[in-house]
Parts: structure tokens; C-alpha cells; sequence
């Protein structure tokens, strides 16, 4: 029983101490997974683990290595900011696949990208033909990035010279979960007394409302808790 419940504390220490690490890392972390964000995470996976379920080992010494790794992991980081031939090093850079409509092989082979990795890459953005690519350019996370040649990129509402509100606002949540947001009213210098007026003229009540956002063309969009669906899909 003692070994339980020391794993169940060990566990929870474990997750505290990577949730800590993750947010003095940064959200790029875990978004680009570059060379050394790859190392790092395998690595501190592998620590929280051990410090998790390995009881032969003490709990001083996994929390010294996973501290230790971390410090390498946030220093690379920052190294990485400051130095840009080190970061190429540490992160690698983003590749040419395709120039001027051309496939560079040379590039593809030191990459170990294959052809047919190519093409899935064309076919997930919906393009099936190897002339309509202008560039393409393997970025540091992997993510393939593509500019179609000018005459299959797709037509706007200024290439047709057709009339569209300029001016927009980005999304404000104004209700989650059927609380008013006041941060983000405040935010934005919106009173919670227009929000309950809005909500009045609508006939509906705040305990009602699931979501309310204000969308970036500046209309209030209200979702509510009772659908009024009489056969969702989902519904077992």
C-alpha cells in the first residue's frame, strides 16, 4: 500500500514539475518541434517516467537530472535568440523543395524525403498537379509550406474589385460556459450592461447562453445550452 500511494505522489510531483517546464519553455516548444525541442522532449519524457513509476531510484537524483535537462533545454533556447548560426545548428533551417516549378533531388536526398512523401504533402492542400507549385519550403517543424504559381491561386473579392467591409475586429468571447467574460469586456471597453440588453432584446437569459462571441464583422453570435435538435448525430 505504502508503494501506491508514494507512486501516486511520485506521479503527481512528475506531472507538476513538467507542466512547470513546459510554461517557462514557451508555446513555441510546442509548436516547432525543432533538432533540440525533439531531444529535450524525449529526454524529459523519459525522466518523468522514471520519476513517476521508478521507485529503485531516489527521487532527488531523477528531479536533479530532469531539472538538469531542463536548464539545457531553456539555455539552448535562448542561445538559439540570440545567435543565429547557432541556431541553425541547434534548430536546423527551413529547406527549398521546389523553386521556379523545379524539384531540387539534391535537397529531397539529404533530407531523406522521398517523392512520395512529396506528393502526400500536395495532395493534403488539395494539389494534385506538380505544376501549379511555385515553391515549396520543408520548415524547421517538418510542416511542408507551399506558393502556388499566380495563376492557381485563388481569386478575392479585391481581385474581382467587389465591395467588402475593410474594417475588421478580432473575435471577442463575450459568455463561456454561462459566465459573462468581464476580463474580456473590460478589455475592450464593453459594459456587462450592454451584453444583459443584448441578451434581454433576444429574450434569453445568461444561465441560458453556452458561448457568446462577438465575430470580427462586430455581430453577437449567442449558442445555447438547448440546441433545440431533436436528433443530434451524436446522441447514443
Amino acid at each position: 500500500m505504502e508503494a501506491v500511494i508514494e507512486t501516486i505522489g511520485r506521479a503527481i510531483l512528475a506531472f507538476t514539475i513538467m507542466m512547470i517546464i513546459t510554461r517557462l519553455l514557451g508555446k513555441q516548444t510546442i509548436a516547432q518541434m525543432t533538432y533540440h525541442d525533439f531531444v529535450a522532449a524525449i529526454t524529459l519524457g523519459a525522466l518523468t517516467a522514471n520519476l513517476a513509476f521508478n521507485l529503485q531510484i531516489k527521487m532527488a537524483q531523477l528531479i536533479a537530472a530532469l531539472l538538469t535537462f531542463s536548464l539545457i533545454a531553456y539555455l539552448l533556447m535562448i542561445v538559439s535568440l540570440k545567435n543565429r548560426y547557432l541556431r541553425k545548428w541547434f534548430s536546423g533551417q527551413p529547406t527549398l523543395i521546389i523553386q521556379n516549378g523545379k524539384i531540387l533531388e539534391d535537397n529531397m536526398r539529404k533530407l531523406k524525403f522521398s517523392l512520395d512523401t512529396l506528393n502526400q504533402e500536395l495532395r493534403e492542400r488539395n494539389i494534385y498537379n506538380i505544376e501549379e507549385v511555385q515553391f515549396a519550403v520543408l520548415e524547421l517543424n517538418g510542416e511542408l509550406s507551399i506558393l502556388r504559381r499566380a495563376e492557381y491561386l485563388p481569386v478575392t473579392r479585391k481581385d474581382l474589385k467587389l465591395k467588402y467591409n475593410k474594417r475588421q475586429w478580432f473575435p471577442i468571447e463575450l459568455i463561456m460556459d454561462g459566465k459573462i467574460i468581464h476580463h474580456n469586456l473590460k478589455q475592450n471597453q464593453l459594459q456587462p450592461d450592454w451584453l444583459m440588453e443584448l441578451l434581454n432584446k433576444k429574450g434569453l437569459r445568461l444561465d441560458e447562453v453556452n458561448y457568446a462571441v462577438k465575430n470580427s464583422n462586430g455581430k453577437v453570435i449567442f449558442d445555447l445550452y438547448d440546441d433545440q435538435m431533436s436528433n443530434p448525430i451524436d446522441k447514443e
